[in-house]
């Protein structure tokens, strides 16, 4: 398995040789590092941490680097880390977390309708309406949609290609959206 640690940026796009324009996100890699293989885990380390705010114990994990990468990932199994391990046209997965939302209601979570505008409907508009069911079983079930905190999920898209590859200035452009904002972490994954 051939992985890499990046940082999300920009967004560009990418004429293919049919004219067709391809919507291309550039992730930063530059600093990316192997950082300690343990017990069948490979630990992937990306930029700097401050010597001053990095801990007595990631100093001693970490101590083969000489320094504290400000980010790491744990990943499962034989990793190879690097630029050279990916080609344009390769077909690769990527592991990031989604942009946070905040506390948002049913109509914006989960695209409920709301209810009318009219015959006397005050403050209720986007509200959910009734949750209960009754005397049985006189609660309110588990897993009801409901309000609540929206984003910052785990997510894995499957199947981009590689469109860029930029070694000098340590770029790698994948096609499509990648989960998160900008500067958001991102895993690269071509097995």
């Amino acid at each position: 398995m051939k992985a890499i640690l990046g940082q999300k940026q920009d967004m560009t796009r990418v004429f293919t040789e049919t004219n067709q324009s391809v919507a291309v996100t550039l992730v930063s890699i530059k600093d990316c590092v192997k950082a300690k293989s343990l017990n069948g885990a490979t630990y992937i380390g990306l930029g700097r941490k401050a010597d001053k705010m990095a801990k007595k114990n990631d100093l001693g994990q970490f101590k083969e680097l000489g320094y504290v990468p400000r980010f790491v990932k744990t990943l499962t199994g034989d990793v190879e880390i690097g630029i050279d391990g990916f080609e344009v046209g390769d077909t690769v997965s990527i592991m990031g977390v989604s942009k946070g939302k905040g506390f948002q209601g049913v109509v914006k979570r989960y695209h409920f309708a709301g209810g009318p505008k009219t015959h006397g409907q005050s403050d209720k508009l986007r509200h959910p309406g009734s949750i209960g069911s009754g005397t049985t079983p006189g609660r309110v079930w588990k897993g009801k949609r409901m309000g609540g905190r929206m984003g910052t999920d785990n997510m894995t898209i499957k199947n981009l290609k590689v469109m860029i590859i930029d070694k000098e200035n340590g770029i790698i452009g994948i096609s499509g959206a990648l989960p998160g904002g900008r500067n958001n972490l991102v895993t690269i994954i071509k097995k």
